[in-house]
């Protein structure tokens, strides 16, 4: 019974009462099966357990129950005398001592555990004994007892010792009794909670038998603890039944929760809201969950606004299609591309993009470094490519579209035009408006000479169509504004739009004014029908009211002679009567026109924009409130009235929101990023700089080459915290950018060197660990200019652990030389590793020289020749080394690697007689540790020396 890991430490005063009086009080611990031993009363060992497992003192029946596992195994080798223990512990379980229950139950679990262990010889001994014992203290009055019980179920289910049958016909059936509505309300509260912690490791089957109970539990109007556990553990539940019985069964109960007048109840619903839209349809996902979702949004508690403005997020990437974005997340949270299938006999690879397949060629496109990336015009592709969709998946097709269509069919043909017209600079940006046109009918008629701007000969008919054209621009601008007239925003840019609807009207009246007075006939009477058109234009485009109209009636036939006698007068700056018809080149009238004319872009552009904005942020991929929703987490009144951290989860789950939406509508999400790439908080920032790799993954190289890399720039000149998080996956994020862009960053590589604190080791390692991998990303000749002075730095760092992985960089580095054939940088970098190490005047170098040397020989990183010729004679120099931790690496890369080389164990070998004698002078050596090195076996388990290092 020895090595017995219970023990019991207390004062040893009153032991020999105890049955424990074979031990005095210098003992430092006492063994709780001690009762078992030979004593004065002659008994037994189980006459001995049965004295004391019902002895009248509460002390001996508590270590008895400590102490059963080791009188289980006492007893394993006899069964008569295993089943007489096991129906001592049966009897023990009805003890009226709670203390005494307490301690038996939490033996149970390692009492299983054992059983399981020795299920050959005791089949069934746990189902038989403590099974029952399980399930009966569940409903023990005592509230320890009970949580003793309930965690004790939890660890057998947890380990997989209770089989289904006992779950079935023992502790179910104790469950729903407990859980009636006549049952005591402690028993059910605490039966809830167990209820629902068990459906996450029991079968489909088994949860089913408990549905119909739990859909009752939601719906308790007297106990609102029993509520809000349901509405906690609610995913589980619709996660194990499946999609069908959630719809049918669970989604009312669901709904009502989520109305509950308690804001605990609703918390919990939006806490576990993500995992309820994994378990429904995307129908039910779209039309129910999503108003259902807004609501909880919008509550009136700020408590479950939290809740749901953290949820929203993972809400949304419930929506993401594998099929739709191409890239799906493994189990183990790895982001990859959905693997592409052949569809007929040409093998194209078929993508489905966000309005339809899409069927692409065999061949995927090479990137100038040599990566195959999906085509970003696939993913962005209409219902141009729809005709080669299946019938079946292209009736899906149209029937999804129908439902997003306006009731016009202007926007297809423009979507059909953009698709034709495909730019990748263009594509991914708000349009911008095109402009040409209204001003060329503000200027005249398109470019002219130096001569036209002098010389114009107006046409009533071509100036007439100035006015219409550019009022109603405008026009079209308000009449979209007006449905949205309760916004104080859209108030303020109506009034801005209608003082530039008034400001070209007025401009249109004075040309025409100044253009009828050019185009005088020679016999000095003004043109009836021109000044005929002129008032009514005049009359048209400056809008009287009724009653000032009937206040100035028409001018007569003297007044337009007058003013015709008037207008004939030459001005003192107007040229001759026969003198061609010139337009007036005064200043101040050229000056207000040009500020007219830009008063009247600058408003419609403006309005327009604003109006292209609203609707680049427009998709169909997800409910746009949802969308919306989520974009408004950046509004710093969200953090004052809902959470302070609100823009941190809104980083956190952006990867999987653009997941969602796809890359073809990253322009919605765009402006969120940049916003949160300059929040003020740090940890906004520094979730943004972990999770950018996977942002390029979804956005594809263009997109993160526009968009993405100068963020990305600006992580790498923030704070450490924000900049660890670039440098974790350094690899990841560069591996995905173009050779010419990659480039650029082995300038910056150099200064992760320096932090905010020189003691952030860490960071220097990740630095180390990140070099490795990229050195395949970037030439030989850029490893051996870049990588290779910050590898030697490294090397000489004060952290051990940082020394460490430097080496490993080294040795890569040297074989990358050699790999490309660049044998001169290889031979130069090894004779500066000698220089800086095996002649280095500090130990750790000269022990670090031969720690490189035995990994380029394991790693063979070069040949054995070239390594004989420049690196064997500096290694074999130092086991000469005074410093005894130098000569016992140099000791185990001899024996261990460099002499197990087939070249140097040849018999002709030209280094085999050097290597022996050095090896015989290990063997020697005064050292010990030495002296075991170089007689090491090397088929033996080697021994880590790493911590020498």
């Amino acid at each position: 019974m020895a090595g017995l890991s219970l023990y019991f430490e207390d004062g040893h005063d009153d032991l020999d009462d105890f049955g424990f009086d074979d031990y005095g009080s210098e003992c430092d611990g006492i063994r709780i099966t001690a009762f078992l031993d030979a004593g004065q009363d002659n008994l037994t060992p189980l006459g001995r357990l049965e004295k004391y497992a019902f002895s009248e003192n509460v002390f001996n029946r508590q270590i008895v129950a400590r102490g059963l596992l080791d009188v289980l195994r006492e007893f394993s080798d006899n069964e008569n005398d295993f089943i007489s223990v096991m129906e001592t512990v049966a009897r023990m379980s009805e003890d009226g001592e709670p203390t005494v229950r307490a301690e038996l139950m939490e033996q149970v679990p390692n009492i299983a555990m054992f059983l399981h262990e020795s299920q050959p010889n005791f089949p069934a001994a746990f189902s038989r004994y403590l099974v029952p014992i399980v399930v009966h203290y569940l409903t023990d009055p005592n509230n320890q007892v009970r949580k003793t019980s309930q965690a004790a179920l939890l660890v057998l289910l947890e380990q997989g010792l209770i089989c289904k049958g006992d779950m079935e016909t023992k502790v179910c059936p104790v469950l729903l009794d407990l859980t009636e509505p006549s049952s005591d309300d402690d028993y059910k509260i605490e039966a809830v909670a167990i209820m629902c912690k068990l459906v996450t490791m029991l079968s489909k089957e088994t949860v089913e038998q408990l549905l119909q109970r739990f859909c009752e539990l939601c719906s308790d109007a007297r106990l609102f603890q029993v509520r809000k556990v349901c509405a906690a553990n609610f995913g589980e539940f619709c996660s194990i039944v499946g999609r069908d019985a959630t719809e049918k069964l669970l989604m009312s109960k669901f709904f009502d929760l989520c109305s509950d007048s308690l804001w605990g109840i609703r918390k919990a619903c939006a806490d576990c809201f993500m995992i309820v839209s994994n378990s429904t349809s995307p129908e039910v996902r779209r039309t129910k969950l999503s108003p259902l979702f807004s609501s909880l949004i919008s509550d009136q508690s700020r408590w479950v606004r939290q809740a749901a403005f953290q949820s929203l997020g993972r809400f949304i990437s419930t929506f993401a299609n594998p099929s739709t974005t191409g890239l799906y997340f493994k189990e183990d949270g790895t982001l990859l591309e959905v693997p592409r299938c052949p569809s007929d006999s040409n093998s194209p690879l078929c993508i489905e993009s966000s309005n339809g397949p899409t069927v692409r060629p065999s061949h995927t496109p090479i990137n100038q470094d040599g990566r195959s990336t999906p085509s970003l015009e696939s993913m962005s592709r209409g219902d141009s490519d729809s005709r080669h969709t299946p019938p079946q998946n292209q009736q899906e097709g149209q029937a999804r579209n129908n439902n997003n269509l306006p009731p016009t069919n202007n926007k297809n043909k423009e979507t059909a035009q953009t698709d034709q017209n495909f730019n990748s600079f263009l594509y991914w940006r708000p349009p911008l408006a095109d402009i040409s046109q209204e001003l060329e009918m503000l200027k005249g008629q398109g470019p002219r000479t130096e001569g036209e701007k002098k010389e114009v000969v107006v046409e009533d008919r071509k100036m007439s169509s100035l006015e219409p054209a550019t009022c109603t621009q405008i026009q079209k601008v308000l009449d979209c504004l007006q449905p949205h007239m309760d916004d104080p925003d859209v108030q303020a840019q109506v009034q801005v739009l209608s003082a530039a609807l008034k400001a070209a009207q007025l401009e249109s009246q004075s040309e025409e004014e100044g253009e009828s007075e050019s185009q005088t006939p020679e016999d000095g009477k003004p043109d009836d029908e021109s000044s005929q058109n002129r008032v009514i234009t005049e009359g048209r485009q400056t809008p009287e009211p009724p009653t000032q109209q009937a206040r100035d009636p028409a001018p007569t036939e003297e007044q337009k002679e007058a003013k015709a006698e008037t207008e004939k007068e030459p001005e003192p700056h107007e040229s001759p009567p026969n003198s061609p018809v010139l337009v007036r080149d005064d200043s101040d009238h050229s000056s207000v026109e040009s500020e007219l004319m830009e008063s009247v872009e600058g408003k419609e552009d403006s309005a327009f924009n604003q109006v292209c904005e609203e609707k680049s942020k427009v998709q169909n991929v997800i409910p746009q409130q949802l969308l919306d929703q989520y974009l408004s987490m950046t509004d710093p009144a969200q953090a004052q009235t809902v959470d302070t951290e609100i823009a941190k989860h809104c980083a956190f789950s952006l990867p999987g929101v653009a997941l969602t939406l796809g890359r073809q509508n990253w322009h919605c999400l765009k402006d969120t990023y940049e916003t949160l790439a300059t929040d003020v908080q740090w940890k906004v920032r520094r979730t943004l700089a972990f999770s950018i790799h996977d942002l390029a993954l979804i956005l594809g190289d263009q997109l993160t080459a526009a968009d993405l890399v100068p963020i990305f720039n600006g992580f790498l000149k923030d704070l450490d915290e924000v900049r660890i998080g670039v440098l974790k996956h350094l690899y990841d994020f560069l591996k995905l950018l173009h050779a010419e862009n990659r480039r650029e960053y082995l300038y910056q590589l150099q200064e992760f060197m320096v932090t905010d604190n020189s003691r952030n080791w860490r960071f220097r390692y990740q630095l180390a660990e990140q070099l490795i991998l990229i050195m395949e990303l970037y030439s030989h000749d850029d490893v051996y200019n870049y990588l290779r002075q910050i590898a030697l730095t490294l090397c000489s760092d004060k952290v051990s652990e940082v020394r460490w992985i430097s080496y490993q960089l080294v040795v890569e580095i040297l074989q990358k030389m050699y790999a490309c054939g660049a044998r001169e940088l290889g031979l130069n970098f090894i004779n500066e590793l000698i220089v800086r190490f095996c002649h280095c005047p500090k130990w750790v170098g000269r022990q670090a020289f031969a720690f490189i040397c035995q990994a380029i020989v394991e790693e063979d990183c070069m040949p054995m020749d070239q390594f004989a010729q420049h690196l064997l004679p500096s290694l074999l120099s130092l086991s000469l080394d005074p410093v005894a931790n130098v000569r016992v690496l140099v000791a185990k890369a001899m024996r261990q690697s460099v002499m197990e080389k087939a070249y140097f164990k040849e018999p002709g070998s030209a280094y085999l007689e050097e290597l022996e004698e050095t090896a015989m002078t290990l063997q020697a050596d005064k050292d010990r540790d030495v002296r075991f090195f170089a007689s090491l076996d090397p088929n033996m388990m080697l021994m880590d020396t790493s911590a020498l290092i």
